[in-house]
């Protein structure tokens, strides 16, 4: 029976995870030069116009319906087929349409996520048909195995709102993707730093609020375990925003604002799969963890030299790895009747479960994509010519600038 206080949160939380996307475009437009904002921006804006058309096709109907051994969904939601205001199976409160709408605000930013670790070099037409092949054959078939009844599923493992699903699964591709496309050339005496901390600061608070729609919609119902996953997100965040600023603080003599900005959302990243089933004492330290081994995730990449160049596998892909992991420690039944005890209430199993799930998704997202951006390199180059990555990517939009210059 439909549940008209929970499809009205359902629909909201949609909202708030749709406005996250923009705000990731303003993040990352603020974090890159200023001759690639628009480039950069471009990529977060068009993936919810190109991921939506691969959901409403084909994306949901093989992530949550059918099962064809464990692996995949089929065909018979193709289209929305059957998708109406009825429920389903993974939503029996709201109408299908709602759960519809919900997964796919996830599916339009998980891909985008990716775009900061190769921003200022990527074509931007590769990056469409990128957009495509890594939304069909990296993140359907992982949201199948979690959250559509997959095998992950039946063996137990938990991820409340998307720490393996979108965020080990997008910061490890980010890392494939530096790999494969390699380091940004600049210009002699060329500066790095942010065009636009402002920008950054917009884009924090948008993720933020979004992120709130995030987590707590993830209960798919106006209850309990929708507060606590509310509560779990800011205190994480702000532990983790605090962690960050004070260990720049301590290593560079003074506060970085872009730091605190970073450690923000590498505390969001966290937390993600734990939200609703870790009780509220536990998010304090996902949110100190998250904020001291991401900060020393990034220095570990500069010393690798690996230009992942906003840092996606450092905040994304070890946070959400590390808050998937994290829930196997923390997670409590009496918190949440659907989850598990974890390590703290007594069961070793379901922490070695989270381990090896987490590790399985990095690598299958590592791999695919490299496989795919391999491939694409091999029929055109994905990448920018040395002119044109110079002279910023803005130059390949017509006649438009972030900024006009007198």
């Amino acid at each position: 029976m439909i549940n008209t206080g929970d499809t009205a949160f359902v629909l909201v939380c949609a909202a708030l995870v749709m406005v996250m996307t923009p705000g990731l475009a303003f993040f990352y437009g603020g974090l890159v030069r200023r001759k690639n904002v628009l480039a950069i921006m471009m990529q977060s804006f068009i993936s919810m116009g190109v991921v939506t058309v691969v959901w409403v096709a084909v994306g949901y109907s093989l992530a949550f319906s059918g099962n064809l051994g464990g692996i995949i969904g089929n065909l018979s939601w193709a289209g929305l087929h059957d998708v109406g205001t009825h429920p389903n199976i993974w939503a029996p409160h709201i109408p299908a349409l709602a759960h519809f709408s919900f997964q796919e605000m996830f599916a339009i930013i998980t891909p985008a996520l990716i775009t900061g670790a190769f921003a200022d070099r990527v074509h931007f037409k590769s990056y469409l048909k990128f957009l495509v092949l890594w939304s069909v054959l990296v993140y359907v078939p992982i949201v199948h195995w979690v959250w559509g009844g997959g095998f992950l599923a039946r063996w137990g493992v938990r991820d409340f709102a998307g720490g393996m699903v979108v965020h080990t699964s997008a910061g490890f591709a980010a890392l494939a993707s530096v790999w494969v496309v390699g380091a940004r050339k600049f210009a002699p005496g060329e500066k790095t730093v942010p065009h636009n901390v402002a920008f950054v600061g917009l884009g924090t608070g948008l993720l933020w609020f979004g992120w709130f729609g995030f987590n707590a919609g993830s209960a798919l119902a106006a209850n309990g375990i929708a507060a606590q996953a509310f509560v779990n997100t800011d205190i994480a965040a702000s532990v983790a925003m605090c962690t960050w600023t004070a260990i720049s603080w301590w290593r560079a003599g003074k506060p970085s604002i872009v730091g605190a900005f970073t450690g923000a959302v590498a505390g969001l990243a966290c937390i993600t799969p734990c939200a609703g089933y870790v009780p509220t004492w536990a998010s304090f330290g996902i949110g100190f963890l998250a904020g001291s081994i991401c900060y020393g995730a990034v220095a570990f990449r500069n010393k690798m030299k690996w230009d992942d160049a906003l840092d996606v596998w450092a905040a994304h892909g070890v946070g959400g790895l590390l808050g998937s992991v994290l829930l196997g420690v923390f997670a409590y039944i009496s918190v949440n009747s659907t989850g598990a005890n974890g390590l703290a209430a007594g069961n070793a199993s379901f922490f070695g479960k989270q381990v090896a799930a987490a590790l399985l998704i990095a690598a299958y997202a590592f791999v695919v994509t490299w496989l795919i951006l391999k491939v694409l390199n091999y029929f055109e180059p994905i990448r920018v010519a040395d002119d044109v990555e110079l002279a910023g990517l803005d130059t390949e939009m017509e006649e438009e600038h972030a900024y006009e210059l007198a």
